[in-house]
């Protein structure tokens, strides 16, 4: 990479972009690093300037991190994204592989991987962490297709993702700015697509197919 690269980081978390920005600059590979606390602040700041790249946090409060996520490729095409997220699992990666995003890694990851992935996005590569990238794709599917889970549209998979971590349907359509009503049909919508009847069925296969912990 050449030194004059500009970065922009969005986290809602100050350690967080704290801990990138010195990752980074110690490089000595980055000409400039920019921090966004949100979505809407990413959006404000990527009207004022140019960027390399973006970090983007996909589980920040607020706007849906799938949709802002969407909407950058729809803006801003020709800014790869490299999405940080918490959950390692699979099927994470490939729901924002599928929306657009350059590469994926969780925040934890070591700093000569998070350098590695941005060096292959500025190259035009994809970057998925090969932990990920060697497991079989037999394991997004079960003996009948594709897994449950993986049906589901965007809102109905963060409304699953809620829902499976025990957040009552008020405090979701809060996060999600929607009515608790919407909320209600989305719940009812994935229950149908994925074949199951409570919250519960839906937490142990969560738990089963370790998308939450």
């Amino acid at each position: 990479m050449k030194g004059k690269v500009k970065i922009i980081i969005a986290d809602d978390l100050p350690v967080v972009r704290d801990g990138l920005r010195q990752i980074l600059i110690e490089s000595g590979e980055i000409g400039g690093v920019v921090e966004a606390r949100d979505g809407q602040d990413l959006l404000e700041k990527l009207k004022k300037n140019r960027y390399d790249i973006i970090l983007l946090d996909i589980t920040m409060p607020g706007r849906n991190g799938i949709k802002i996520l969407k909407e950058l490729r729809k803006l801003y095409p020709s800014i790869p994204v490299l999405v940080l997220g918490v959950h390692p699992e699979d099927p994470y990666v490939l729901r924002v592989i599928r929306c657009g995003a350059a590469g994926y890694l969780t925040e934890e990851t070591a700093p000569e991987n998070l350098l590695e992935a941005i060096r292959r996005i500025l190259g035009k590569e994809k970057y998925i962490p090969e932990e990920i990238a060697e497991r079989p794709a037999s394991s997004l599917c079960n003996s009948e297709g594709l897994s449950p889970h993986l049906k589901l549209s965007d809102r109905e998979f963060e409304t699953f993702r809620m829902i499976t971590q025990c957040k009552r349907l008020t405090d979701i359509a809060g996060k999600m700015f929607l009515n608790v009503k919407t909320i209600s049909t989305y719940r009812r919508r994935l229950l149908d697509k994925m074949s199951m009847k409570s919250t519960a069925e839906l937490i142990n296969y969560a738990l089963k197919n370790g998308l939450i912990n």
